[in-house]
């Protein structure tokens, strides 16, 4: 296997629970049904402050590229934090999204190669938010904002191929591969999980995609 036959392995593995991550009840299951700017914000601070504080320690914790890797993302994050968290007046981090729960307890802080397959299966997941977060700040007539979020789009696509090259450097065997592989899909698996939960949660099904 290699990087580009892996994303696709991961995206068809989990090709339900992306398409639905994609569907207009995200943002709805995010926000707890608050379709508003400021919980459109508060929602998106949370996972960047989340994020960074994963990766940080990740960046504490691996050597070499990986550990590169995970600095400079950290510091991407802290920079989306503040972007974000600018937008309201103030800002105290909310519940840590499931994807990051997951990230933390769920993969083995031994094994980078797991960590690498997370973080991909991770910006998967993401980009699913930020397309419907660009989605509603369109529709709120706010190109400035959308824009804002089209742009942290495309710092997961750029944080995605470094992380793949990464990965392709460290992956010596099929197992190798086949761990960062189940570790990706956890990530996502992991994201749709709070997405159904929270939709359920308010009486709605998580299913039919709209």
């Amino acid at each position: 296997m290699d990087a580009e036959q892996f994303v696709e392995t991961v995206r068809d593995d989990n090709e339900t629970a992306l398409s639905r991550l994609g569907s207009s009840k995200s943002l709805y299951a995010a926000t707890g049904g608050e379709m508003d700017s400021e919980t459109v914000y508060r929602a998106a601070a949370d996972a960047e402050h989340a994020a960074h504080e994963t990766f940080a320690a990740w960046a504490d914790e691996l050597d070499g590229d990986a550990g590169d890797l995970f600095a400079d993302v950290a510091d991407t994050e802290r920079e989306h934090y503040k972007t974000v968290a600018g937008k309201l007046d103030d800002h105290d981090p909310g519940a840590v999204p499931g994807v990051q729960e997951f990230l933390r307890e769920g993969v083995d802080e031994r094994d980078a190669v797991a960590r690498l397959g997370g973080f991909v299966g991770r910006t998967l997941a993401s980009e699913k938010s930020k397309e419907q977060m660009t989605g509603f700040f369109t529709g709120q007539a706010d190109p400035q904002t959308a824009q804002l979020f089209r742009d942290l789009k495309g710092d997961l696509d750029e944080q995605r191929e470094r992380a793949l090259a990464v990965l392709a450097d460290r992956c010596e065997s099929d197992e190798d591969w086949e761990r960062a592989r189940d570790a990706a899909g956890g990530a996502i698996q992991a994201a749709y999980e709070e997405y159904t939960e929270s939709l359920e949660s308010m009486g709605v099904n998580p299913k039919p995609v709209c």
